[in-house]
Order: structure tokens, then sequence, then C-alpha cells
């Protein structure tokens, strides 16, 4: 073999090395994101377990697929939307410790990550004559509110207490109805639709609750 050819073996050799070198010098360098684990202390707020929830949901936990997940909002708008769950989380996110208040008479204080609602109104421009937001959930659930209501930094959360959400809780986002009773706190949101119907009931509303759900009042019609 000419020694052109062995030296050129060599080179080869050796430059095949120094690239598995620093190729796993950048696997050592890299981030490597591990599970988050929940927190029961905030800025010196003691907060609630994830696992505190009472299961009052009206089907049971739903379970869903977040590869086809989109969220509808749709309606009185000009620009009707299908979000992705990417690019709801993509916004820019708020946390924020809020207590949900139920009219069973247990209540749990969490600290929520995620979207406020008020963020996604400009992107689908609601007419002049919408009045009133409808949530729905994939079992079938539904609560409307006032549209004004978002004009205060209302959460649609994906995160409680530094995890993500499990199914059971709401999973991909739950409406952090704060100064409303946990009714009015809507999980597994599916669909946002923007209406002038002042009078539409929610699931719980048409069976003799309130339909405002304020705190300070009976949570009775």
């Amino acid at each position: 073999m000419k020694k052109s050819t062995i030296w050129t073996i060599v080179i080869l050799i050796i430059i095949i090395i120094i690239a598995i070198i620093y190729i796993n010098n950048l696997k050592l360098g890299s981030t490597i994101k591990l599970s988050s684990v929940e927190i029961r202390d905030y800025n010196g707020s003691k907060l609630s377990s994830i696992n505190d929830f009472r299961e009052n949901s009206i089907k049971g936990p739903q379970y869903i697929n977040i590869t086809n997940y989109h969220l509808e909002v749709s309606g009185l708008v000009d620009n009707p939307k299908n979000y992705t769950y990417d690019e709801l989380i993509g916004k820019q996110n708020y946390e924020k410790v809020v207590t949900l208040h139920c009219v069973e008479g247990w209540d749990v204080t969490i600290l929520w990550k995620g979207i406020l609602v008020k963020d996604i109104l400009p992107d689908v421009k609601p007419n002049k004559d919408a009045n009133t937001v409808i949530f729905y959930a994939v079992d079938g659930y539904s609560v409307n509110y006032p549209l004004n209501y978002f004009n205060n930094d209302i959460i649609m959360a994906y995160q409680m207490n530094n995890v993500t959400i499990p199914p059971e809780r709401g999973y991909p986002f739950m409406l952090v109805a704060e100064d409303k009773w946990g009714y009015k706190w809507i999980k597994w949101i599916t669909k946002i639709q923007i209406s002038n119907d002042t009078n539409y009931k929610g699931y719980w509303e048409s069976r003799g609750y309130s339909k405002g759900g304020n705190l300070n009042e009976s949570f009775l019609a």
C-alpha cells in the first residue's frame, strides 16, 4: 500500500474520532428537560395539592389526544380560528395564585399558569353585536360569561403548581374563573363561541344555578 494512501486513511480516522468527541461534548453540554415537580409553596403562600380536588365532573375524567386537539374560537367574529395546543401555550404566559371555591363546601388554592383569554380575542375580532362568551368542554359541559368579564386577567390554565394539568383536572385547559363559584371553572375546553345570546344557560345554570356565579352571591338562581 502506498504511503500516501496510508496517510489518507490515518487522517480520515483522526477526523472521525474528533467528530465523535465533538458530538458527545455537545450532548453533554445540552439541557435535558426532566419532569416537573409539584410545588406546595409560592412566594410565601401555602398551596393545596393537585390531589385535593374532588371529582364532580358530569361524565368523569376526560382524556384528550393532544395530537389531534384544536381549540375552536368562532361565532360572532370576523376571523374564526382553530388553535393547536402548541400555538396556545406559545402565547404570552401568566401565573397567579387563585382559590377555587366549590358549592359543595371545599376549596383549593393553586398556582395557575396559562394564557389570558383576552389575548385570544383580538385574533378573532369579535363583532360589535357580541356580548357573551360561551365555553364548551369535550364532555358536553358548557358555561357562559359576559364578554366584558374578560377585560380582566382571566387565565386559561395548562399548568397547576408547576406541573401540566393532569387529565383528571382538565387537561389540556381549565378556565381559572376568578371570583366565580367552581361550576364556572370549565375543564377540557374544546370550543369558545362568541355570541349575543345573553339568555344562554350552561349545564348547571340550566339546572337552577346562578348564571352569574359570583362568589359574593348565592350560587342558586
